[in-house]
Formats: C-alpha cells, structure tokens, sequence
C-alpha cells in the first residue's frame, strides 16, 4: 500500500532536511510537509527537499491563522487529494524515529488507525525528566477516564490513518487546535467504531529547537476532554 506522511512544521529549520531523508529510504512513502509560516526558513528548506525529489515531496505553505490542528486539517485535505492508501502523522523533530514508521504501515494492514505508543508492551520514552513523564501518564489517564476511549497513548502523534476512515472525520467541525486536536481525532474515529490498534515505540525528547507546549497547550488539553463527551452522540466510543 502506498503512504503518503503529513508532517506540520513551525520553526524546524534543523530537522527538516534530515527527517524526510530519513523517511524517504523507505519504499513507497510520500512526504507532504505543512509549514506554518516558520520565520527561520523551515518553508524554503522543505521547498529544496521538493525540488530534489518532485515525485516524493510536496510542500504546503500555510497563510491563514497559525495553528497545530488547523495545519493538520489543511494537510489532510490536501492529502486526500493525492490517492494513496495510507496517511500518517508525525512530528518534525525526531520525537518519532522514521525507522519505526515501518511497524505502524505493516499493523495498517487490519485496523483503521494505528497508534505509535509510548505506553504499551515495548514501548518506551526517552531523556524526559521524570515531572515530564508522570503529567503524560496522568494525561493519558484523564482522557481515558473521561471519554472511555481504550486507548493507552491517547495524546501520541504519530499515527497511520486508513484513507476511509481518516475521510470520514469531519475535520471541519472539529473545534480543538492545539495538540487536544490529536484526542479529538482519535474520540471521533473511536465513536464511529472504527478498528483502533497500539504498536511500540520508542519517543525520544526532540534533539534541535524547541518545544511548543505551553501553559495555554496544558489548559486547553484538561478542558477539551469535557467538551468532547457533551456533545450529541449516536454511539458510545469504543475501541475493536
């Protein structure tokens, strides 16, 4: 199945140029960097990597108001319209190692959404200090507890979508922008009963730039949960 992998960017300058390298030594993958109107010229290096590869390599230069969700809804759109099978997520700054992406193509194969996770069976985080880890662990909880969404990793980003199920969100309703977006994509998909699977993997602290958590990022993601499940709904979220 061919597989095209969406990768917002806001100031990554540094990682860009390697993370695609990496990614494109693996066969039938497509890169569509989305970039956010970086000031450190993240745009022009994406463009030079399109120039170098045309066939693999596509870039989205984002004009309207900057955001994480609204970049992926943008992507997504323009994904869509590129007729590959699979569609991935992943961050930009080798948080998420490309030679693990293998393993979420592969568990595509019978579910609709893959979660690279952090906190299942093999997984595992590295270089977080140790407050790091335990407000992810409780994030994770709360949102289980809150939306009975079965999942471990609910707040990872890197993801395989099966193009049916990814088309059947409606992204243009969604109302979270910030990394909630990511909850918020895996409550609907689960409330339509689509096939959730857990595969391993090792998240490492980024290596250049720096992060864009905030206090605004860490309020929004505790209220988020709370506006999902007040919503109308026609089924209870369930994982298969």
């Amino acid at each position: 199945m061919t597989a095209l992998v969406i990768i917002p960017t806001y100031n990554e300058v540094e990682n860009i140029p390697p993370l695609v390298t990496r990614l494109l030594t693996h066969g039938d993958i497509r890169v569509l960097v989305v970039d956010d109107q970086s000031p450190d010229g993240t745009g022009a290096a994406a463009d030079a990597l399109a120039r170098e590869h045309p066939s693999r390599v596509d870039v989205l230069h984002r004009t309207a108001n900057r955001g994480f969700g609204r970049s992926y809804v943008d992507g997504i759109k323009h994904a869509m319209a590129q007729g590959v099978d699979l569609i991935c997520q992943m961050d930009a700054d080798f948080s998420h190692d490309p030679d693990q992406l293998p393993s979420l193509l592969a568990a595509a194969a019978g579910a609709d959404v893959v979660i690279g996770s952090r906190y299942v069976a093999g997984g595992a985080v590295v270089n977080w200090p140790r407050r790091r880890m335990l407000l992810s662990r409780f994030a994770n909880l709360y949102v289980r507890a809150i939306t009975h969404v079965g999942v471990h990793d609910c707040t990872s980003g890197f993801r395989c979508w099966r193009r049916d199920a990814l088309r059947s969100l409606p992204l243009d309703e969604f109302v979270s922008d910030g990394y909630s977006f990511l909850v918020e994509m895996l409550f609907v998909a689960a409330r339509q009963g689509r096939r959730i699977t857990e595969v391993p993997i090792t998240y490492v602290e980024r290596r250049e730039g720096q992060s864009k958590m905030s206090r605004g990022v860490f309020l929004d993601s505790a209220i988020r949960p709370w506006r999902l499940i007040a919503r109308p709904k026609t089924a209870r979220p369930t994982v298969r």
